[in-house]
């Protein structure tokens, strides 16, 4: 048994899920605290806090975090420190100027970012991308070395000491601005932590050399448009939603909730993406095709054998699960949920086809494979939100007034009945744009592996049968 704990411990795969199961365990119980913890308004003001800010990690780290990931799987010794050097100088030009236009416009439209809902963005955000500046180096430089059992110490530093912090505030009651400050030093503690033990590569920040420079910044500009694009898939859902006069920020808050449980869902596809494409990436440096082309079938054959389960059993149980999150309040957003359930069936597929794309080297492809999916989604949430809702409107007060009804109740019920089916027709969308995003993100790929389709669920029914095989009966397993 003991052996079997440390053969389980030792394996990247069970580390990687771990990291991203403890975190998002961690981030989960933090943003239910957070919920009951602040006003309505000012929890809003928090969510495009990290919305706006995750939006801009996109553009700070876009550049390096997939090329350096990349690279460095198959860098020798003398090469590995020059970019680790490069990786560590892009990150903080981007950091810093990025900061400076974000001061400036705080400075200057002071009032209209007061009044916009994002001055606590403006405001605390610069701060906070210098306090993660050497915590997000290291994520990157350490999931390319599959050191992934250092970056969950990192990662439950940051996340864990937030969230005994808000656990404390309970009982406290500390205002906004001290959580804000607690938030950002926590950030600030990994940072502090990564670079004592050099797994930011701080060591060798001056190792830079131009060749590396122009490695990472000829693949990442790629890259960027990727990790952006992949950002503003859901962001833009938000966003647009906050725009219409029949969701604004109450259907946002509802359809937030739905949106962070789809997330915790993901986890587990987060968690083998990270083992995957540092393997994948070093077969492809390597001209190992067929290596690249099993990596995928098993992985992506394999989660979605998995994720069929896990998204049945979401399906079912969709009321409850809303309800533990958000409480009785959120409990509409339960057929939400269960549009996103179908999404998450497509997620495997759409997930490692981009992964592949980047680890062999076609991030041009996988750009515009996401692009294809980001316009797509824009289109279609603009046409559900402006077009189809006031549809839904019309329609729904007109039967209720033909059925009796006065014109003010008739119409305040319409209301609320066009923000639940806007907010479900937009999470259907979800399921669209997936869909457009594998068929061009297969063609894209066949043409350089080609690839069998049916493999793909043969070799992936195969691996989910072995590691089950290896969970339940690790002896046999073994033997």
């Amino acid at each position: 048994m003991n052996a079997w704990l440390r053969k389980i411990q030792s394996n990247n795969n069970f580390l990687s899920l771990a990291n991203n199961g403890l975190v998002a365990v961690f981030s989960f119980l933090s943003f239910i605290m957070l919920v009951r913890m602040v006003p309505q308004d000012t929890f809003g003001e928090w969510v495009l806090f990290l919305t706006a800010g995750g939006f801009l990690d996109m553009l700070r780290f876009g550049i390096t975090r997939t090329a350096i990931i990349r690279f460095l799987a198959g860098a020798q010794h003398q090469e590995a420190k020059e970019l680790i050097g490069s990786n560590n100088l892009i990150n903080f030009i981007t950091t810093l100027l990025i900061s400076i236009i974000l001061i400036f416009i705080n400075l200057y439209f002071h009032n209209v970012v007061g009044n916009s809902g994002f001055g606590m963005f403006f405001t605390w955000y610069p701060l906070l991308a210098f306090a993660n500046l050497a915590f997000n180096n290291a994520q990157s430089i350490l999931q390319a070395q599959m050191r992934f059992d250092k970056m969950l110490w990192l990662r439950l530093i940051n996340v864990g000491s937030f969230m005994l912090f808000l656990t404390a505030n309970l009982f406290v009651g500390y205002p906004i601005q001290i959580i804000l400050i607690a938030y950002i030093v926590t950030n600030f503690a990994s940072s502090v932590v990564a670079s004592i033990y050099n797994w930011d590569g701080i060591r060798y920040s001056f190792r830079f050399s131009s060749k590396a420079n122009r490695l990472l910044i000829n693949f990442g500009k790629y890259t960027t448009g990727t990790l952006i694009g992949s950002n503003l898939l859901k962001s833009s859902d938000a966003f647009i939603l906050g725009l219409s006069p029949f969701t604004s920020t109450v259907g946002v808050a509802i359809y937030s909730i739905p949106l962070k449980l789809t997330e915790i869902i993901e986890i587990p596809l987060r968690s083998f993406t990270a083992t995957a494409f540092p393997n994948m990436s070093k077969a492809a440096i390597e001209n190992d095709t067929d290596t690249v082309r099993s990596i995928f079938y098993q992985h992506a054959g394999g989660m979605t054998i998995f994720m069929l389960v896990l998204m049945v059993f979401s399906f079912i149980f969709a009321e409850p699960i809303v309800y533990i999150l958000g409480g009785e309040d959120y409990i509409v957003g339960a057929n939400i949920f269960r549009i996103f359930c179908i999404y998450g069936l497509l997620l495997p597929l759409d997930r490692y086809i981009g992964v592949a794309l980047d680890s062999i080297n076609k991030p041009r492809q996988n750009f515009y494979k996401v692009i294809y999916m980001a316009g797509a989604n824009i289109v279609g949430d603009s046409i559900m939100v402006f077009l189809v809702s006031r549809l839904i409107l019309v329609f729904s007060w007109l039967v209720l007034f033909t059925n009796g009804m006065a014109p003010d109740t008739a119409y305040h019920l319409a209301h609320g009945f066009t923000m639940i089916k806007t907010l479900e027709l937009v999470a259907a969308v979800t399921i669209g744009f997936t869909l457009v995003g594998i068929g061009i993100g297969y063609y894209y790929l066949n043409k350089e592996l080609g690839l069998d389709k049916k493999t793909i669920f043969v070799e992936g029914f195969a691996t989910a049968r072995k590691i089950v095989r290896q969970v339940l009966v690790p002896n046999r397993s073994s033997s």
